[in-house]
């Protein structure tokens, strides 16, 4: 399995970002895509995520800012940012398990076995 994301960059606080996840090389009937992100001397966190069947999931600090979204015949994952904030700054990596998302345990890093090497985002204020 193969995670490549891109779109990262720097911009101004309340810019926009579109983050790009090209995934290849796996097969699972069922899965889970989540985008996560770490900051310096934080723990990771899930950001959101999309089952394989369509439903979405976010963390509360992001709700109504970001969108996931999926292009299931292109294989890559989106991560639409907009109204970014000094905090949004992180490492965002790509994340994929073959299980489908759970409420709850989609935001837990421990529970995807696949991940991209990560895009930096910065914002600045």
């Amino acid at each position: 399995v193969q995670l490549v994301e891109s779109g990262g960059g720097s911009v101004q606080a309340g810019g926009s970002l579109r983050l790009s996840c090209a995934a290849s090389g796996y097969r699972y009937g069922s899965y889970c895509m989540g985008w996560f992100r770490q900051a310096p001397g934080k723990e990771r966190e899930g950001v959101a995520a999309v089952g394989s069947d369509g439903p979405t999931w976010y963390t509360d600090s992001v709700k109504g800012r970001f969108t996931i979204s999926k292009d299931n015949a292109k294989n890559i994952l989106y991560l639409q940012m907009n109204s970014l904030k000094p905090e949004d700054t992180a490492m965002y990596y790509c994340a994929l398990r073959g299980l489908d998302c759970a409420s709850g345990s989609w935001s837990l890093p421990y529970r995807f076995n696949h991940w991209g090497q990560g895009t930096q985002v910065t914002v600045s204020s």
